[in-house]
């Protein structure tokens, strides 16, 4: 197998002002597995808060394709890295390495990924769009049109230094889009004290579920938490792992799985069968990333009760298309494999000079 990469920057169409940072571009590292005339793609992205910046995820991702180069065929390299020892690389690398390989298994199959792992309707789902943490003004100008739109959940970031900022914002998404569904995500903001203070508030208000409210690191804390809520509880920094979720199985009311924190959709997969019938729900989240980034998730759209695959949505310009998402739906295709491609202006796929050869 002929293995490249590729590193690109993704800029937001404006930035994204979240608890801890505000982000207003990304790099992406594109990784291209290819075999007899056909190619797989996967990406990674950097993040600062997994400690991944951008030489760091090319450095992973080379040496992974390296390991590459000793299989004779996808098929192969996909089953050797679904048995490796979880942990082995950065979850982010191995899911990027595994959507490259599920892309080219499907393509070399001619089926769409979601036929790989076990599912046989197009998967698709609603999908939350983020707000930003922005004053009240804006985020309901910003929601009323996301409802004009076709959106039905929206996702409204939290953690302003002023809690009264915070549910001002509620207020006026609510007010603004009366009949959408609203997510609350404060990234670990809150105090426990005020996390009991501010979830009844946010359950009078309508919101129907509140992602990690007070600081990662306490699992044992969000959970008692979560036992006397007013309203659902998600767990998302606490849940990184297949370990993280065995311990909070049963005890919140989500857990948000985003394949670049667990390491792919078969982690993912894993941790559905896991928490199935402990009271636990499934949420399939996302990092910013582009179209191609995002598409291994919406292929698992089917195990989710809360869909937050938006990353694309947040671009200035997303150099994938495939999975739909301006009006409030993210949709896996029939095609083989992932089922997205380079917009024309990528050029991914005529130049061969723009992508970096590695086995």
């Amino acid at each position: 197998m002929n293995v490249s990469q590729r590193t690109v920057t993704l800029h937001l169409a404006e930035p994204l002002r979240i608890s801890r940072s505000t982000m207003a571009a990304r790099d992406a590292v594109w990784l291209r597995v290819e075999q007899a005339g056909q190619r797989g793609h996967g990406e990674a992205v950097s993040s600062a808060y997994y400690g991944l910046d951008t030489a760091t995820l090319r450095r992973l991702l080379h040496e992974a394709a390296l390991e590459l180069g000793r299989f004779a065929d996808p098929e192969s390299a996909l089953r050797a890295l679904w048995e490796e020892e979880p942990g082995r690389r950065p979850a982010a690398v191995t899911a990027a390495v595994e959507s490259a390989l599920l892309d080219l298994c499907g393509k070399r199959a001619g089926v769409p990924v979601h036929r790989l792992v076990g599912a046989t309707a197009e998967p698709f789902a609603a999908t939350a769009r983020t707000l930003g943490i922005v004053p009240a003004e804006r985020a309901a100008a910003r929601a009323r049109c996301l409802a004009d739109s076709g959106f039905s959940i929206i996702k409204v970031k939290a953690g302003a230094a002023d809690p009264e900022d915070d549910m001002a914002r509620i207020r006026a998404v609510r007010t603004a889009a009366p009949h959408a569904r609203l997510l609350l995500d404060p990234n670990g903001a809150w105090s426990v004290t005020r996390a009991r203070e501010l979830l009844p508030i946010c359950a009078e208000l309508g919101v129907e579920a509140v992602e990690q409210p007070i600081a990662p690191g306490d699992p044992e804390a969000l959970a008692r938490l979560a036992e006397h809520a007013p309203l659902p509880i998600i767990a998302d920094e606490d849940a990184v792992s297949y370990e993280d979720v065995r311990r909070l199985a049963g005890r919140v009311q989500g857990v948000n799985v985003k394949l670049a924190k667990c390491g792919g959709v078969h982690a993912a997969l894993r941790i559905a069968s896991l928490i199935e019938g402990s009271g636990t729900a499934l949420m399939l989240g996302c990092l910013t990333a582009s179209t191609l980034g995002i598409a291994p998730a919406v292929h698992l759209a089917g195990h989710a009760r809360w869909t937050d695959l938006d990353g694309h949505l947040l671009l200035a310009h997303d150099p994938w298309t495939g999975i739909g998402g301006t009006d409030g739906v993210v949709r896996a295709s029939g095609r083989p494999g992932l089922g997205v491609r380079p917009l024309a202006t990528t050029e991914e796929e005529g130049e061969e000079g723009r992508h970096e050869n590695v086995a």
